[in-house]
């Protein structure tokens, strides 16, 4: 499906649609809140972002002034994006088109001051995992600390004080070049703090990816960094509630859901994921997906019985961010790169924790005993049959 008979926004057509008290409380009732925000961008980042084909959007979440904390202001950007080069071109040429865009996004974010910025998953290749095809796709893979990508992003960290988080297709050359899809953390001095890798690998449709890699080995790690702990639950992992409860656990708060998702698929979970986990954890969520359609030179099949084809259909985009009420911002279009900017104060965390109370009552106690016993070959379902 082309780009051009896509839906460019389902926000931007809501608000086209209503106005006055109307939107109003298609606001209030859809994004928790009538207003949603806005902050201030640059006049001068716009032209820029006009220039370069990238859309630029920026809101404010605010949290209640307390008397024995300061407020904890952070600004985090999400970046999502198409491919730049078609998939028939060298490696290195569909790599270097990639970061030539990125260097721009990343350069708007740290002029309108972002701290933390994320990228898409596997951010500087085309999604060509379901493809089955070792060759050339293998090829993307790098090591998590000197491999060009990370490389990339290391010396733009450095540069502009910020923290960037860059999901790649690693490998592991001390494990037998073992490859992962991992995201690596890189501190504000250019410097590797940590990686995550992919707990939950999908087997469904054309998202096959257990081809490539395998479950991750490092659990669910929090990454203490300058602005604040964050964590990164890598695309499939925001189907699994207990994967985003995990990140709670360990102390995040905010956790980056970088993705990769067609139309067709699961667009209608979308807005529903992310957003519940913000809730359910008390902590500030960001859904990134890319965009575009990617075509490969050979057609594949896949599970579903649908003819060979060489798409995998639309990457929607909509990347958003909730914060840890419930309240979210419109989402990025479907169809543009875009840069997405969210002023968030930490301190909503803990006031909202204070608020619902849903990490008090949680009872981990009951589901740690529940879970050990239906893990047991020999475990019965707690089922009270009619006698």
């Amino acid at each position: 499906m082309s780009d051009s008979v896509e839906l460019e926004s389902f926000d931007n057509l809501i608000a086209a649609s209503l106005s006055g008290s109307k939107l109003e409380e298609f606001n209030r009732i859809y994004y928790g809140r009538k207003d949603h925000h806005f902050l201030n961008i640059k006049k001068s980042n716009i032209e820029f972002a006009t220039r370069y084909n990238f859309e630029i959007a920026a809101y404010d979440f605010p949290a209640r002034r307390e008397e024995t904390r300061s407020p904890h202001i952070v600004k985090i950007g999400i970046i999502q994006h198409s491919i730049a080069v078609s998939t028939d071109k060298p490696i290195t040429e569909q790599r270097q088109g990639i970061f030539n865009k990125i260097r721009n996004i990343i350069a708007t974010a740290a002029d309108e001051g972002v701290n933390i910025v994320c990228l898409q998953e596997a951010w500087s290749m085309p999604f060509a995992f379901c493809t089955r095809e070792k060759q050339p796709w293998c090829e993307f893979a790098e090591s998590a600390i000197d491999g060009p990508s990370n490389q990339f992003l290391r010396e733009l960290a450095a540069k502009y004080n910020m923290v960037i988080i860059s999901p790649i297709l690693e490998r592991d050359e001390c494990h037998g070049d073992t490859i992962w899809n991992t995201a690596v953390v890189i501190d504000e001095f250019g410097k590797i703090i940590g990686k995550h890798r992919k707990n939950h690998i999908p087997r469904v449709g054309d998202f096959n990816e257990s081809t490539y890699y395998f479950e991750g080995n490092t659990g669910h790690p929090v990454f203490e960094t300058k602005f604040g702990k964050i964590a990164i639950n890598i695309c499939y992992g925001r189907h699994h509630p207990l994967n985003w409860l995990m990140f709670g656990i360990n102390g995040a708060e905010i956790v980056f859901n970088p993705s990769a998702t067609v139309a067709g698929l699961s667009e209608h979970l979308w807005a529903v994921e992310s957003r519940n986990a913000a809730i359910a954890n008390s902590y500030f969520t960001c859904a990134i997906n890319r965009v575009g359609t990617e075509k490969f030179p050979n057609e594949f099949t896949s599970g579903d019985g649908k003819p060979a084809h060489k798409d995998f259909g639309h990457f929607y985009g909509s990347s958003y961010v909730t914060a840890p009420d419930g309240c979210r911002t419109p989402g990025l279009s479907r169809n543009k790169d875009g840069l997405l900017i969210a002023q968030i104060d930490l301190n909503q965390c803990r006031q909202i924790k204070d608020k619902w109370g849903f990490t008090m009552t949680q009872r981990l106690d009951l589901y740690a005993d529940s879970l050990r016993k239906a893990v047991q070959p020999d475990y019965e379902c707690q089922l009270i049959k009619k006698t």
